[in-house]
């Protein structure tokens, strides 16, 4: 699979997931865990829903086209 995350769309990804996390932690509550999802998508710069509705945020994966 290529990478399809880039730029501003991983670092808010990344973000996202750490605040989300963080207010799971806070309020003590199991719903911090889907925070997990955004965080991973955006470190590792691949996701899934992206695939199927054919959107690439990563310039370095289209210039190689």
């Amino acid at each position: 699979m290529k990478k399809n995350v880039g730029g501003i769309d991983k670092i808010l990804r990344i973000v996202l997931g750490v605040v989300i996390i963080g207010a799971g932690i806070f309020f003590n509550s199991w719903w911090g865990a889907i925070g997990v999802v955004p965080l991973l998508t955006g470190l590792v710069g691949r996701c899934g829903l992206y695939y199927p509705m054919g959107v690439n945020t990563c310039p370095l994966e289209e210039a190689k086209k």
